[in-house]
């Protein structure tokens, strides 16, 4: 059994892909058990952000699994197999651990060395955890990505060069609209990157806040924790012609801002600057239309992709890839040494069988040995049967992160005519990857 990764990014797939792929925590649910039913598939997480879909899998075949793990991600669009299938990658065993490390890292996010991942990795494992999804192989991959992330901000300025996605839209917004001190600004939606752009706003020291949700109560929450007002969704086009800078980001799979709403922008606003709309939903939030207005300027996922540049030191960026390196190096090998581990044990609970037989065999033949004389010749036995099995022992563990690792632990127990059930008994349900 070993790890497998099939998903997509911003890296690897446009906007318009990733909007149809996007997942609620609900259908992110549905896809773990859909992966758990599937032939070859025996733990499961699925990771969802809003510029990413990965189904992390333990699995015991390769290319069955990735068929069906493909064919799980293609029924949730309406894309073909031919269309979705370049925008989607596969990692297989080491590749696939260093493509979690390197994502809970920040490396691969959309801003590298951003720190939201690392919660949004650690609640993917929380879910299949809640939910029994996953055993010890998955279960110790991504409890080691999690320290792996936690390593590379300690040990390095990665964090403080990375900046999330919404500062960096904040940012661009600034550049459009000058400081944002004292500007009106509309959450549109009240999850956790509404919250964390309405947090960024206040620090920003804007003036009013207002949160529109579906969910009035949501709404309201949030407003209440940032000192703003909190609207009905009814009155979102009221709103959006009296305020300077809109950051939508919810959960909705449909339009929520149109251009209908934003027609009559330049002539009802008192500023003469542009209303900024940042669109940091997947699926979209915003028309597609609305960035022809002429008093609009619209932020989106795409743009923020090829026009970013964060502040990320390339020495920071060097030193996070060289731990990732190192763990990825770590994990693998002390998960191979785990799978030969119980043919050693048997192996030597074997020898230690044999010693015991043949020393009660002597002793019944040799009565007249002192309790000093028979410590001597046991401790001889021992230290022989011992001597015999090191360079074995040696030789397996080395071996043991090559590609045929498993034929010679397979040949070892042949020679030494291991039973089956003698290292299948020191081997624990799960214990293996």
């Amino acid at each position: 059994m070993t790890v497998l990764v099939v998903g997509a990014s911003h890296r690897s797939a446009p906007v318009e892909v990733l909007e149809q792929l996007a997942l609620d925590p609900d259908a992110a649910a549905k896809l773990r058990t859909a992966a758990l039913e599937t032939d070859h598939v025996i733990e499961a997480v699925v990771l969802a952000t809003c510029n990413r879909v990965e189904i992390y899998a333990a699995v015991d075949r390769f290319h069955g699994s990735v068929d069906d793990l493909t064919a799980l991600l293609v029924e949730r669009t309406d894309l073909s197999a031919d269309v979705l299938t370049p925008s989607l990658y596969v990692h297989y065993d080491e590749a696939a651990v260093a493509h979690l490390f390197s994502v809970a890292t920040g490396l691969d996010s959309m801003v590298v060395g951003e720190s939201q991942i690392l919660g949004q990795v650690r609640a993917a494992l929380r879910h299949s955890q809640d939910t029994e999804s996953l055993g010890t192989s998955l279960n110790a991959l991504f409890q080691q990505g999690l320290r792996v992330g936690k390593r590379a901000h300690a040990e390095t300025g990665i964090d403080r060069a990375g900046q999330s996605l919404v500062s960096v839209a904040l940012a661009e917004a600034a550049e459009i609209v000058g400081p944002l001190e004292g500007l009106r600004v509309c959450i549109v939606g009240a999850g956790s990157i509404a919250a964390l752009a309405a947090t960024s706003a206040r620090r920003a020291d804007v003036g009013d806040i207002v949160v529109v949700s579906r969910t009035h109560s949501n709404a309201q929450r949030l407003a209440v924790a940032v000192g703003g007002r909190a609207v009905d969704i009814d009155t979102l086009s009221a709103e959006l012609a009296t305020v300077d800078l809109v950051v939508s980001c919810t959960g909705a799979t449909g339009t929520v801002i149109t251009a209908d709403m934003l027609t009559h922008v330049g002539t009802e606003r008192s500023s003469a600057a542009p209303l900024v709309v940042a669109d940091l939903a997947l699926p979209r939030d915003v028309d597609q239309a609305v960035g022809q207005l002429p008093h609009v300027v619209v932020i989106g996922l795409e743009s923020l992709a090829t026009s970013l540049h964060n502040g990320a030191a390339l020495e920071d960026v060097a030193a996070v890839r060289t731990i990732v390196a190192e763990e990825v190096a770590a994990f693998v090998a002390a998960r191979d040494a785990t799978r030969v581990a119980p043919t050693l044990v048997a192996l030597r609970t074997m020898a230690t069988g044999v010693v015991a037989v043949e020393l009660e065999r002597l002793w019944t033949r040799l009565d007249t040995l002192t309790p000093q004389e028979r410590h001597e010749v046991e401790r001889t036995v021992r230290r022989v049967a011992d001597k015999l099995l090191h360079e074995p022992s040696v030789r397996i563990k080395e071996y043991a992160g090559r590609s045929l690792e498993s034929s010679y632990a397979d040949a070892l127990a042949e020679l030494f005519a291991l039973h089956p059930s003698a290292v299948e008994a020191v081997t624990k349900p799960g214990d293996l990857s």
